[in-house]
């Protein structure tokens, strides 16, 4: 069963709600977000593939295929992101296609760790708040299943070298690696130790201060955001 996203000494995963180490916290409190770069390595890897291409071909280099879009339009502003469809197809598909349905529509990003995390992607997170978009006025029985719900299906791990930094979309997943269903988080800072155990599917080009904003809500025990940090709507063309 899925649940919250969990921080331990050694992992990020999808599993039973547990306060986060004070020395894993620690190693993150003080990453130093970076620009999101609008030429990244993985627009590179496009760049040089044309370029052999064209050596090939005697010096005529092929059009580059852009990336998929994503926009996820939020109580705090929109961000934008390109999806690395090379490294992560079946994440990328799955993700297109809950957008376009409106699966993640009305959600809330259910757990926010500054300097680490945002996490959105449940689709249980649509209720539990109060009126008001408080933590305290709502449905305290509901906001206990945050965390635990996903789209009823997994995906296998697409594991590859694109890196964890400031941006960078992910997925969540449990202790099994092909767990991944819709659960997803965008990091808040340069998060090396999750390189290569949780799949990267793309990276913010736009929203650095609605990122920064989300990530700096108030919260409550199990890293819940007092305030509603709601996902309005997710648009994937």
């Amino acid at each position: 069963m899925l649940a919250c996203l969990t921080i331990t000494a050694s992992a990020l995963v999808v599993g039973p709600a547990l306060r986060p180490t004070a020395s894993l916290l620690a190693s993150h409190r003080h990453a130093s977000p970076c620009a999101v770069d609008r030429v990244d390595r993985a627009t590179a890897v496009r760049v040089g593939a044309a370029a052999v291409v064209a050596a090939a071909t005697g010096g005529v280099a092929p059009a580059l295929a852009a990336y998929p879009t994503l926009t996820i339009e939020t109580t705090a502003g929109p961000m934008e992101f390109e999806l690395w469809d090379d490294v992560a197809p079946a994440h990328v598909n799955s993700f297109r296609k809950l957008a376009q349905k409106g699966y993640f529509d009305g959600q809330a990003f259910h757990r926010v760790i500054p300097g680490f995390v945002i996490q959105g992607g449940d689709p249980n997170s649509k209720v539990g708040y109060g009126a008001d978009g408080s933590l305290e006025g709502g449905d305290k029985g509901a906001q206990r299943k945050w965390g635990t719900g996903g789209p009823g299906y997994q995906i296998k791990a697409e594991f590859n070298e694109r890196k964890h930094e400031f941006g960078v979309l992910s997925m969540a997943r449990s202790s099994d690696p092909n767990s991944a269903g819709s659960q997803f988080f965008v990091c808040l800072g340069d998060l090396t130790n999750l390189d290569n155990k949780y799949t990267v599917f793309g990276k913010m080009t736009s929203g650095d201060a609605t990122l920064r904003k989300l990530g700096a809500a108030e919260r409550a025990p199990g890293d819940k955001p007092l305030v509603r940090q709601g996902i309005e709507k997710v648009i994937a063309p």
